[in-house]
């Protein structure tokens, strides 16, 4: 099987590695110049919570696309959110008539890519894998394969039967499991990104450090219940992700508190998450396509989400360089 992945930053890179190790052939195609040139020349590093893996990979530069001669049956976009369109609609001619394509995300992008490849060609996904990337080629992987999940589902009952092989294949880079209402999953991932990467990048810190100040576990829950709504409203259903079990989500009357708990155990006190690496290096983050899609969707049906329009606020005075990320904006962010 010939297997693509198009955005090799930080989590790309681990599956990549995982892949290639796993001995599929895998071709891995980014954009930053230097990363790509030290992929070709020396491998990928992954530093590991116990361990360093070293392996030669086979990468392109995104221009190098179109020499391609070959199509791909798999390909999975980890690119940001709001450079899917783009991405997608890039690589498509390289996808197989019977190919599929996936988006390993953050953010509501399944229904983008089923629009641009066909509804037959297309899974969606909800991912657990927390990583790092400030160098390039070295990867700081803080959920190992055992500590990483995801989640495969169909938007069309066409493709049902493709799921099989998508998980045999991915249980090479983390536990795997088949989600039956994976848009629903992918809004609870939503939520849990919305409580926790926006908010705590904010203040500069990781995730235990920013839960410890006053006030911050409260805004977090008051960013969850607005997400909830507004998902009830587009008829999203609370959904196991992360290797919870319907028993889990069912029998909890603190759904949120039971998805903040499991994000922070599993990703680890130690761990940057994408918003605060984005910040960290002047980058443009997915917070507008996080708690501003909630914002925006909760207006449609005159929902107060306040609390998510502040991370959005927040947030944006960071990329403008207005405020920085700190503890000092904890008074700012909380009242």
């Amino acid at each position: 099987m010939e297997i693509c992945i198009i955005g090799t930053g930080a989590n790309g890179s681990c599956i990549g590695a995982d892949l290639t190790i796993a001995g599929y052939d895998v071709t891995l195609i980014d954009q930053w110049p230097d990363h790509v040139k030290v992929m070709q020349e020396h491998g990928l590093e992954i530093q590991l919570p116990y361990k360093n893996i070293h392996t030669v990979v086979n990468a392109y530069n995104l221009c190098d696309i179109c020499t391609f001669s070959k199509k791909f049956d798999l390909i999975f976009l980890v690119v940001k959110g709001y450079d899917t369109r783009w991405t997608a609609t890039l690589i498509e001619p390289y996808l197989k008539d019977d190919g599929i394509m996936i988006g390993l995300q953050n953010c509501m992008t399944a229904e983008i890519i089923k629009e641009i490849v066909g509804k037959k060609r297309n899974l969606g996904a909800v991912v657990e894998l927390s990583s790092e990337i400030f160098e390039p080629g070295k990867i700081k992987r803080n959920t190992p394969p055992e500590g990483t999940w995801f989640g495969i589902g169909s938007l069309d009952k066409e493709t049902d039967d493709r799921i099989p092989e998508i998980l045999e294949i991915l249980r090479n880079s983390g536990k795997v499991a088949k989600n039956d209402n994976i848009q629903s999953a992918k809004w609870m991932k939503l939520i849990v990104n919305a409580m926790t990467m926006g908010p705590r990048s904010i203040l500069g810190l990781k995730a235990i450090e920013a839960m410890e100040y006053d006030g911050m576990r409260n805004i977090a829950i008051k960013i969850g219940e607005e997400a909830l709504k507004v998902g009830q409203k587009l008829g999203y259903k609370p959904e196991p992700i992360f290797g919870l079990t319907n028993k889990d989500i069912e029998g909890s009357n603190r759904l949120l508190e039971l998805l903040l708990d499991k994000i922070i155990k599993d990703v680890g006190p130690h761990a940057r998450d994408a918003v605060l690496q984005d910040h960290l290096k002047g980058r443009l983050s997915e917070v507008d396509l996080i708690n501003g899609l909630i914002f925006e969707e909760g207006k449609k049906f005159g929902l107060d989400c306040s609390y998510n329009k502040r991370i959005v606020d927040m947030t944006k005075d960071i990329k403008n360089r207005k405020i920085k990320p700190s503890p000092s904006n904890v008074y700012d962010l909380v009242y």
